[in-house]
């Protein structure tokens, strides 16, 4: 079934829960029934588990604009709580699910088809991300810019988007993608894409509250020798970093071995204002990838700070993420 002739014959709207925390319905609902909510399709965002979706509709509003709208759960097994707040995290997870829902039903990429980010940047405004009473509604509100097609179909392009809580701007983020054919990611993964392919050994983690983790399962880090240089260390049967097979280092756990990279580095658990990640190469699974944690100089005097990540596999810089925190006396806002 094409995401068209979904769209046309199954319409999502967004539930009548409190209606503050939930987000304005899209489609038309069920003739003569309340209006009713469900997620979209698992596959039009990626996932193998049904409960790791965070999308529950979508509209196109102009040419290249669309709204999505999500929900944020109160509480979730992974993007867990910061300081009473929704993980920023999760609007990443958000805005990466919405960029492949739009990529596959607006614009005709094929659901065998791989999304790949080159760049993944997100900014929040803590106090608007404040847990409530019930689930967060959210819209986002996307714009695609510089897209290109081949041969009649989306190959790349770049996203900006808004998301709003109650109407309020609560993040904001833009993402770098590509769309890849089956044959293609074959001519770029060539051999790496055995999935048999077997990881490394788990490496012992760093204890988890240096991390601001509570399960060892969750962390993505392991100690070296040197100061401010990790391993990473990439359990293959985590549920949500891994919640199908690949053959690479998932996006979403690069950025998570990002944030508590700054943590261990930093002595303190805090909220990230912004994260700003460039995916230079594949990650492989089968080789060792260190990190090493650097302060970006002059970055407090605005009651922020800086902590520039890199990845390193064998020669080679494999990303770079750059996470802002608030300083022990800033106040984020």
């Amino acid at each position: 079934m094409s995401a068209s002739t979904y769209r046309a014959t199954h319409s999502i709207r967004s539930a009548p829960l409190a209606r503050s925390e939930t987000a304005a319905p899209m489609g038309n609902g069920y003739s003569g029934h309340p209006s009713l909510t469900t997620t979209v399709p698992k596959e039009y965002v990626h996932r193998a588990s049904i409960a790791e979706v965070m999308l529950t509709d979508w509209k196109r509003d102009a040419d290249g604009h669309f709204t999505v709208a999500a929900q944020w759960p109160r509480g979730h097994s992974f993007f867990t709580a910061v300081q009473g707040c929704h993980d920023p995290l999760i609007a990443a997870e958000t805005i990466r699910q919405a960029g492949i829902l739009l990529c596959h039903t607006e614009f005709g990429v094929p659901l065998d088809h791989h999304f790949l980010l080159s760049k993944l940047r997100v900014s929040v405004l803590p106090a608007r991300l404040l847990i409530g009473s019930a689930p967060a509604g959210i819209d986002l509100h996307m714009v695609f810019s510089d897209t290109r097609q081949h041969r009649g179909r989306l190959t790349s392009g770049r996203l900006e988007t808004v998301l709003r809580r109650d109407g309020r701007a609560v993040a904001t983020g833009s993402a770098a993608f590509t769309c890849a054919s089956p044959a293609v990611y074959q001519r770029l993964r060539g051999r790496r894409r055995d999935l048999d392919c077997r990881p490394l050994p788990l490496t012992t983690p760093l204890p988890p509250h240096l991390v601001g983790r509570l399960l060892p399962m969750d962390v993505v880090l392991s100690p070296t020798d040197e100061a401010h240089r990790f391993q990473l260390r990439l359990d293959i049967r985590h549920p949500v970093l891994f919640d199908h097979p690949v053959d690479h280092a998932p996006g979403m756990a690069l950025i998570e071995a990002a944030r508590q990279a700054t943590t261990a580095t930093l002595g303190r658990v805090s909220l990230p204002l912004s994260i700003e990640t460039d995916f230079l190469r594949y990650v492989e699974l089968d080789a060792p990838c260190f990190l090493v944690a650097q302060r970006v100089p002059g970055g407090e005097s605005d009651g922020h700070e800086s902590i520039r990540v890199t990845g390193y596999q064998g020669q080679e810089t494999v990303y770079s993420s750059t996470v802002t925190v608030p300083t022990p006396t800033g106040r984020p806002s």
